[in-house]
């Protein structure tokens, strides 16, 4: 089984000192044989992805416990925003369509408090 047919990964990225910061994630394969997951542009992944690009990735549970008997797989990451974040947004919508119908609610909730909508944001996963 491909890494994109698990329904969660734990993504770990890396600190400027080398240390690894895991967390659970989404992910969905892409036609062009990348991968990917939707996140928020201020998150520390984001961040930690833009200064060091290299990522690990296994098959975990919602909380992240690693699936036992799983490889780690490799991946480049890039972050994608806006329009270059749309394909991963779809995908993930596709593959996610019931979670995602919840936490819309909160978009709705953002939206009659008129805060702004964040801007999409999204990694792009190319394996090593």
């Amino acid at each position: 089984m491909a890494i994109t047919d698990e329904k969660y990964v734990l993504l770990t990225t890396f600190r400027k000192n080398g240390d690894g910061v895991a967390t659970p994630v989404w992910i969905v394969s892409l036609p062009d044989g990348t991968a990917g997951f939707t996140t928020e542009i201020d998150s520390g992944k984001v961040k930690r992805i833009r200064n060091n690009p290299s990522v690990t990735l296994q098959p975990c549970t919602l909380r992240g416990k690693v699936t036992a008997d799983t490889e780690v797989v490799t991946a480049t990451a890039d972050v994608l925003l806006g329009e270059d974040a749309r394909p991963v947004t779809k995908a993930v919508r596709r593959k996610y369509r019931v979670a995602i119908l919840l936490l819309d609610v909160g978009t709705l909730f953002r939206k009659l408090l008129r805060r702004a909508e964040p801007d999409e944001c999204a990694i792009r996963l190319r394996f090593d």
